[in-house]
């Protein structure tokens, strides 16, 4: 009797299990979605996030993917030609509409074209009646309304040729190589969005307005609006403006293209002067799944999610081994296309042992084809999934626009369902306690099919570089091979403090702050804490340490170690636990606490959800009580810099980095070392352990912050149990030394000349000077780069064409010597240097003299207001003015240190300091050139 009753049981669970994978997800139902007639479909989302803004975005459900052969290129042309004119926003009409609110083009406007979708985004514009009807004037016109002048269109084609230009290198080259086998030959090997310069500098209008015409229609469109709003009346709009737009008349079919399968292995490799070290893509193409609405979809999902989490996990914990051959591992199930994804397992050999290294890590694949996954592997994934989740459904109300977007973006292009997060996870909850170890075998064998295989070798000339056949005959005889054994369970996981013999301290006294109404703890071991209950991101806590000192005070024999001591010792690991070790013990909760070792600081970073504060001062704890000095770990990090080391050589990028540094500061300065084999030779394991426990010795020298969502009850126990328990020697308040180290020539200009393979010129421009600091200097030094970003957009890309983009840099330092400093910087054509730089530097001494633009000023203040406001709805502003007020001495909360100056600054205090800049000052002009 008791076994039919087992039985039933059984039955009746398989029944409700069946039941419940059948179910639909529930839908999000605070995004309101609809049709119009003409097809347009459309998003609403209000969040308050950020108050009294709303972004708009516009998702084309078109890309490079539908261009004829003489069209290659046409789709990313026409995103960048939907800012140069419409039906109500002629020229830039855009720009200078949204500018004057403060809206920055590449900050808060801009758009991206790929393969299958172009969309569009105008971030944080203020709720203001008429701001939300330019928002949705620009998505209307951007629908069907480009003008596509002639002028704009010739004007536009150098700008997209230097945007190819700046994007061309190395890695760029390799791809176009190998795309072909990367994308099964099909359609996608042909069809990069850059698309082919040939046919960018020479089109027919015709042709681009045909492409518009055929495939920017309201069938393919879609638009999300996300923001501060009432969504009735948001849609009561979008029908009455956007239903009137035309749809096409037998429009062409938006068709998807599929790749081909292939039963023999596809092998490509590819190599290049400017790539020097190896990389070896393992991949296995699959058909996408089209039925996304039921919890089916979300089992998978899951067990996908396990499988690449217990991956990454065990070829990490391989490659901290000195004699692993390979620097990294990195397995993922991912998009390829609009109708494939990909299970791909990319690696990162150590120099001459790429079969070596192709060959474990196809083995560990295989080990978990053959035997799949230990239960405490899949408990520990279960605990991090339901964190995760957890996590999620504590901040729904504080996702980003940008957050919001993507899933609404996933839902119009791919059917990926909007789904109700917290009903999502009740859901999720039996699932996640059901999944089995033959659950993921056979997920696992189902990714590791024997078709629709592909490998990519980026070779490195005259190397030992992994062959076809050799691919072959390692896969082959892992697959064959009947030694392999299951991976071995792991010990029971320890607590975080083991080890540990706290003794509490006490909380001795409390102070409020009345001006900006923290609270500041003194401890009983003479730590100061400084804290504050916020509660704008929701289940989120941050925490920040400052020190003066750094390593100003370190001899310089010991300043090769340093700079490596941030990036080594989390390969130490923490406490009784090494680097592999450490996360298993925090697997579920989220807590971390990193450090940075600066010039003359040093810092302390970490932050928490609500539940895991302890977590987070255990963390701190150990930093200062137990931190961990690994000498295997030490040699992998060495090894891992000999990779660094090998991919410098022949990068651009660093040849340009470490000879502009020779060029400023010689061959030999001792604070100034380019970082070579010379510089690693310097790196010490002992001096990188006297050097932290130095620097980290007396945590009663640092102000530490706390700001976020915990309260002050709940948060006084930790602090006296994990804070107030560190030892500290309350030795006297360091300060730093000043090692400004100067430029061997007060002016400097120098071209120089490298080996380059698709030619270009870079220009790097710069002036500082000692200036005294206040406030209203440094603000009004912001104004000026913002300013100048305006006319380098308008002269150099819009009016010239010269180049892509042209980053101008500026602040004014206060320490360690109130110095300001101002850069740009560009990829052009050869050809054109000169004649840019001579505009660089005239649009400097046209704001010296007090030419300047009011609108160009208006618009840059206006940004810097909007982007002050916007930084008020998250946690780390109240940080940030903590901070401010305790170490730099002013409240920034006040309006005479910052509103008030803002609005008060005009032409006169641009020109004043630019003129102080530019007189007397130190510069530089450096530009490389491709060497003939």
């Amino acid at each position: 009797m008791k076994n039919i009753i087992s039985l039933v049981s059984v039955l009746l669970f398989l029944n409700l299990n069946a039941q419940n994978l059948n179910t639909p997800l529930p839908l999000d139902e605070s995004i309101k979605k609809g049709v119009l007639p003409n097809g347009m479909t459309y998003y609403l989302h209000s969040t308050d996030v950020v108050e009294d803004v709303a972004s708009y975005y516009i998702i084309q459900n078109v890309g490079s993917i539908l261009e004829d052969d003489n069209q290659q290129g046409l789709a990313h042309f026409l995103e960048h030609m939907a800012f140069n004119g419409t039906k109500h926003f002629p020229g830039k009409g855009i720009f200078d509409t949204l500018g004057k609110e403060g809206i920055v083009f590449g900050k808060d406007i801009n758009a991206y074209t790929s393969f299958d979708e172009t969309v569009y985004n105008i971030d944080n514009i203020p709720t203001t009646p008429e701001l939300i009807n330019t928002g949705l004037h620009i998505l209307h016109d951007w629908s069907n309304y480009l003008l596509l002048t002639e002028e704009e269109i010739d004007a536009e084609r150098g700008v997209i040729k230097e945007e190819w230009r700046t994007r061309q290198n190395g890695g760029m080259r390799i791809m176009q190589q190998t795309i072909g086998t990367a994308y099964g030959n099909s359609k996608y090997a042909n069809r990069l969005p850059i698309g082919k310069m040939e046919i960018v500098e020479n089109f027919e209008y015709k042709s681009l307005r045909d492409f518009y015409h055929d495939w920017y229609r309201t069938d393919l469109q879609a638009i999300a609006i996300i923001g501060d709003f009432d969504v009735s009346e948001m849609e009561t709009k979008i029908k009455e403006k956007f239903s009137s737009i035309p749809a096409v008349k037998n429009p062409p079919e938006r068709y998807v293209v599929k790749i081909d399968d292939n039963d023999k292995l596809d092998y490509a490799i590819a190599m290049d002067k400017e790539v020097s070290i190896a990389n070896i893509q393992f991949s296995i193409r699959h058909k996408k799944t089209t039925d996304k609405s039921t919890a089916t979809y979300l089992k998978d999902a899951l067990v996908n999610g396990f499988i690449f989490n217990i991956l990454k996990e065990r070829f990490s914990k391989i490659s901290q081994e000195p004699d692993a051959p390979f620097v990294n591992v990195s397995p993922s199930y991912a998009n390829l296309t609009r109708a494939h994804k990909t299970f791909r397992v990319n690696v990162t050999p150590k120099e001459n042992k790429q079969q070596e290294a192709f060959k474990l890590a196809m083995t560990e694949i295989n080990r978990a084809v053959k035997f799949g996954f230990t239960k405490s592997e899949i408990n520990r994934a279960v605990i991090k999934y339901k964190s995760l989740y957890e996590k999620q459904i504590a901040r729904l109300g504080d996702r980003s626009h940008r957050k919001i977007i993507n899933s609404i973006k996933a839902n119009y292009l791919e059917n990926t369902p909007l789904t109700d997060l917290a009903k999502k996870y009740e859901i999720a909850k039996p699932i996640l306690n059901n999944i089995t170890q033959d659950d993921l075998l056979k997920q696992m064998q189902e990714l590791y099919t024997p078709n629709n295989r592909s490998v990519i070798v980026t070779g490195v000339e005259g190397k030992n570089n992994l062959s076809e056949t050799e691919a072959v005959q390692i896969i082959d005889a892992i697959e064959n091979d009947e030694s392999l054994q299951p991976y071995k369970e792991e010990a029971e996981v320890k607590p975080l403090m083991t080890g540990v013999k706290l003794k509490p301290g006490k909380i001795e006294s409390t102070k409020k702050n009345k001006a900006l109404g923290f609270t500041t703890f003194t401890l009983s071991n003479g730590i100061r804490v400084h804290y504050q209950f916020v509660d704008k991101d929701k289940n989120k806590v941050s925490l920040s340490g400052h020190s003066y000192g750094g390593t100003s005070l370190l001899a310089i024999d010991d300043l090769p170690s340093a700079s490596v001591m941030t990036n080594v010792m989390p390969m130490f690991g923490l406490g009784e636990f090494s680097a592999t070790e450490l996360p298993k013990v925090l697997a579920g909760k989220t807590a971390m606490v990193k450090f940075f070792l600066g010039d003359i600081t040093e810092s302390i970073y970490g932050s928490s959800t609500t539940k895991d504060v302890a977590t987070m001062l255990q963390l701190l704890n150990l930093r200062f009580t137990k931190p961990r000095f690994d000498e295997s770990a030490y040699k992998v990090f060495l090894q891992q810099l000999d990779t660094y080391l090998a991919f410098k050589g022949q990068d651009l990028k660093s040849k340009m980095k470490d000879s502009l540094n020779m060029t400023l500061y010689g061959n030999n300065n001792p604070y100034k070392r380019v970082f070579n084999q010379d510089y690693v030779d310097d790196i010490s394991f002992e001096k990188i352990k006297d050097i932290y426990t130095t620097r980290y010795a007396d945590a009663s020298d640092f102000q530490f912050f706390i700001v976020g969502d915990t309260q002050e009850d709940a948060l006084k126990p930790l602090l006296e149990q994990y804070v107030a328990s560190i030892p500290t020697t309350n030795s006297k308040t360091e300060n730093y030394k000043d090692n400004s180290t100067e430029w061997l020539n007060p002016n400097i200009d120098k071209d120089i000349y490298l080996p380059m393979e698709d030619l270009k010129t870079s220009v790097r421009i710069a002036f500082k000077k000692e200036m005294p600091y206040s406030i209203k200097n440094s603000i009004v030094m912001k104004a000026l780069v913002g300013i100048l970003q305006l006319r380098y957009l308008e002269s150099l890309r819009e009016e010239e064409g010269g180049t892509y983009s042209a980053s101008t840099r500026g602040s004014l330092l206060k320490e360690p010597k109130s110095l300001a400093f101002l850069s740009v910087s560009f990829d052009c054509n050869p050809h054109l240097a000169e004649k840019l730089i001579s505009i660089v530097h005239k649009e400097i001494e046209t704001i010296k003299t007090g030419d300047i633009k009011q609108e160009d000023l208006d618009k840059t203040l206006a940004s810097l207001i909007k982007e002050r406001e916007e930084s008020k709805s998250s946690n780390q502003y109240e940080m940030s003015a903590m901070k401010t007020f305790i170490i730099d001495g002013y409240n920034r909360n006040a309006p005479e240190n910052f509103e008030n100056i803002v609005k008060a600054i005009t032409i006169e205090d641009i020109q004043s300091i630019t003129k102080d800049l530019l007189e007397d000052n130190k510069s530089y002009e450096v530009v490389f050139k491709p060497e003939m």
